[in-house]
């Protein structure tokens, strides 16, 4: 099977059993032997040592994702955190209660993987230097299988560091950056993000918090309206200091510690935590800030654009952890699948559910595909490239406007494949959905993301071109892949980019972004898959990715007539590549490429 779990098919129910009528789900499923997808692009995109190092750590963590941490997640969703105002005598010391199993939540993330500190701290797992993005983010996408709700505290403590140690004084640095990179969890300091404001959310030029210069320190007055992982150690924040003018020029990044040199808590309050519809285990709140102490971070006029950095890390991380709960819901769609029995045969035999696991399966290898060619962009850009820099810019807003998209309702097809009880939240898929749900929104709604991608990454800085370059490129190594589809895929590369830059040159057409942004997001798949199955096909003989590249053209760029007979022949003979268990040879697959 291509990116799915073989169990055993549930016996037929007998007289007085009626608990065999109800398929099993994943529990007890290793996360990591159940995606070869994973084991395959990491295979590609990494040095051999490197994967040989860290699959131990992977297999381990796949297994935990799938057991223990499972019904961790499951309790942690279940016991939100609770906010309290004053300690057991009567002082005022806020502090936020969190379940066991949240903590042990923790532990995994932050101490035993350490995916926080992974791009920042060498030695972590045993590796000599610090991980690129790309293994990091195979950790995240394990983990998030899991659970989401953390996935935010991990991001913003590995975005303060980052932003800490590119733009930091060397005194910042000393004072703070070790405790954000720790894997000890009696030194560990977790970072925050407090940026939204009920004045701006995405138009962050009109916020109203002030900073006012006091010494060698600031002092922060205002409101931040969404505060994730709100009792943070560390936090990076924006404000306008005091006579700084309009607009996000004017706004400044800072450094706010929660707990103060003489161990007091610092002047700012948690008002109260969210009730949210997902990602109910991390503590959201809403904060005022009351003369809190804080430290400039970098140059003060550039406090938008450093925190753009961390908001971009962000975006590709958002778009991993949402491809990371397609991955979980198609774990438990294909087990419902495989496992359970209705008029007399297994569901995963049916033409329409192969359709409708075919539909669960497309937009996950998607997500799968652009993570890992942004995190390799990352890498790269980080390296010095300035070509994987101008492809990070395109790649990184069209990941995150896509993939968050699909996961809603790919996690929605999952609950529908496991029925009625899928919507019991005695079962995650329920779980899957509601936090699906806040991909779409953080760090960008949609629509401004897709005019990130349009408007500023191809209109203002041209990005546009280092993504036909690289996506060409592709095809040319792709040697192996019949010539007749590469050069439809070379046609529609052409075409996508066109479109992308007609969009963004006119403002009568933004109106057109998201469907542009759509367009670049199937058309660069596609080619992904061409290309990672001509190097899968070289090494081990299996071929079958380039399947999803004839269905990412024919299903997620073109719709059909609606009342039009279609032909499913050939996609029913794609399925039985795809949700088989035996390799194809590239010329085995070739035929279904140009019929």
């Amino acid at each position: 099977m291509l990116a799915g779990n073989k169990q055993a098919a549930a016996p037929a129910a007998k007289p007085g059993n009626a608990a065999n009528l109800i398929a099993p789900d994943t529990t007890g499923l290793n996360f990591y032997r159940a995606d070869p997808s994973l084991a395959d692009l990491l295979r590609i995109h990494l040095p051999t040592a490197l994967v040989d190092h860290i699959e131990p750590h992977l297999d381990a963590l796949g297994a935990l994702a799938g057991g223990r941490l499972d019904d961790c997640a499951r309790l942690a969703d279940r016991h939100t955190p609770i906010l309290h105002q004053r300690d057991r005598f009567g002082r005022d010391a806020q502090s936020v209660e969190y379940h066991p199993a949240y903590r042990e939540l923790e532990n995994a993330a932050f101490g035993t993987f350490g995916i926080h500190a992974l791009s920042h701290r060498k030695g972590i797992m045993g590796w000599p230097e610090v991980y690129p993005v790309t293994a990091k983010h195979a950790f995240t996408l394990l983990f998030n299988e899991t659970e989401f709700g953390m996935g935010c505290p991990i991001n913003v403590t590995d975005g303060c560091a980052k932003l800490l140690s590119k733009f930091g004084s060397a005194e910042l640095k000393a004072k703070y950056l070790d405790g954000l990179t720790q894997t000890d969890m009696t030194l560990l300091t977790q970072g925050g993000q407090f940026m939204t404001e009920k004045e701006g959310g995405s138009d962050v030029g009109t916020l109203t918090s002030v900073a006012v210069p006091e010494g060698d320190h600031w002092r922060l007055y205002g409101e931040k309206w969404f505060c994730s992982n709100a009792d943070a150690k560390v936090v990076m924040l924006l404000a306008r200091p005091e006579g700084a003018g309009p607009g996000t020029r004017g706004v400044g990044l800072f450094l706010m510690p929660r707990f103060l040199d003489d161990g007091s808590q610092n002047h700012y309050r948690i008002v109260r935590l969210k009730d949210k519809l997902g990602t109910r285990s991390m503590a959201s709140g809403e904060i005022k800030l009351e003369g809190a102490i804080a430290y400039a971070v970098g140059k003060l006029d550039r406090g938008f654009v450093q925190m753009a950095e961390m908001v971009n890390s962000s975006r590709l991380s958002n778009g991993v952890k949402s491809t990371a709960l397609m991955r979980r819901a198609w774990h438990d769609a294909i087990t419902v699948a495989n496992n359970r029995v209705v008029f007399g045969s297994r569901i995963v035999d049916l033409p329409l559910a192969r359709r409708q696991l075919m539909k669960i399966l497309l937009p996950t290898e998607q997500g799968m595909s652009i993570s890992f060619l942004t995190a390799d962009a990352l890498d790269r850009a980080e390296g010095g490239s300035q070509d994987a820099a101008a492809l990070l810019r395109i790649l990184t807003p069209t990941l995150k406007f896509r993939a968050t998209r699909d996961a809603r309702k790919v996690c929605g097809d999952a609950l529908e494949m496991r029925g009625g009880i899928g919507y019991v939240e005695e079962f995650a898929t329920a779980r899957l959905l509601r936090d699906a749900h806040l991909g779409s929104i953080w760090e960008g709604t949609g629509n401004i993301v897709a005019i990130d991608a349009l408007k500023r990454a191809i209109g203002r800085h041209g990005a546009e071109s280092a993504l036909a370059a690289d996506l060409h490129a592709r095809l040319d190594d792709a040697a192996r892949v019949p010539q007749a589809w590469r050069d439809r895929l070379r046609g529609l590369i052409d075409r996508s980019i066109g479109f992308a830059r007609d969009v963004a040159r006119s403002s009568e057409n933004e109106a057109d972004a998201r469907r542009a942004t759509s367009a670049l997001y199937h058309v660069a798949s596609a080619v992904a898959f061409a290309w990672e199955g001509a190097r899968i096909g070289a090494m081990r003989g299996d071929a079958r990715r380039v399947l999803l590249s004839r269905l990412a053209i024919q299903h997620r760029l073109y719709q059909p007539d609606p009342f039009a007979h279609q032909d499913g022949r050939l996609e029913l003979a794609i399925a039985d590549h795809l949700l088989g268990d035996r390799a194809a040879t590239m010329e085995e697959i070739a035929p279904l490429l140009t019929a």
